[in-house]
């Protein structure tokens, strides 16, 4: 629908918004591309940190899906970084239509202290999350559960569910469209 670079570009129609959030090489493009069934949505880049604005998808009619600037990559300046997360933080803290954030970790990797900063943010700010555990076919099954059960008890311990997702087997992605639809019906919305 829209690419944002400041709060006044925002969409204004009240739909539910979903945010994508995670690290830039953890596959939020893949993942937003897999969950829509379109191929090319979402610009893959062999190069992580390239979104530099909140891009807006519309879904059916219903809501939105944000894919927000990726986090924790070095190779920018710092000057951009700061416009980064200053339009991040506007975006997660101003929207009345943010219904859920989507918070994806690589599920190969112990989460990093950008990971922790920004589960320190959603927690303090009491923003509801679900913690997507991207690239999980890369792991054999003991090592995704017992992946599963650490991020449970550690980084996605307030988290609505942790849900192991997998771009390219199209592994979780029932589950996820099933916390995004319950947090975007109308009447969780009005509070009925």
């Amino acid at each position: 629908m829209t690419s944002a670079a400041s709060p006044d570009q925002f969409p204004k129609d009240g739909l539910p918004e979903v945010a994508f959030l995670g690290r830039s090489n953890v596959g939020k493009s893949s993942l937003l591309n897999a969950l829509v069934g379109a191929r090319d949505l979402a610009r893959v880049s062999s190069q992580p940190g390239r979104t530099r604005l909140v891009n807006f998808f519309r879904v059916e009619h219903a809501l939105y899906l944000a894919d927000l600037p990726g986090y924790g990559y070095a190779r920018v300046a710092r000057s951009t970084r700061e416009s980064w997360e200053q339009l991040v933080s506007a975006y997660l803290l101003g929207r009345e239509a943010l219904a859920l954030c989507v918070f994806l970790v690589d599920a190969r990797h112990e989460p990093m202290e950008s990971d922790e900063a920004l589960r320190t943010f959603l927690d303090h700010h009491g923003l509801p999350y679900i913690l997507a555990a991207t690239k999980a076919d890369k792991l054999g099954r003991g090592a995704l559960k017992s992946r599963e059960r650490s991020l449970t008890t550690g980084l996605g311990r307030r988290a609505r569910a942790v849900i192991p997702v997998s771009a390219t087997r199209h592994t979780g992605l029932q589950a996820l469209w099933s916390q995004i639809r319950a947090a975007t019906s109308p009447e969780v919305r009005h509070g009925h």
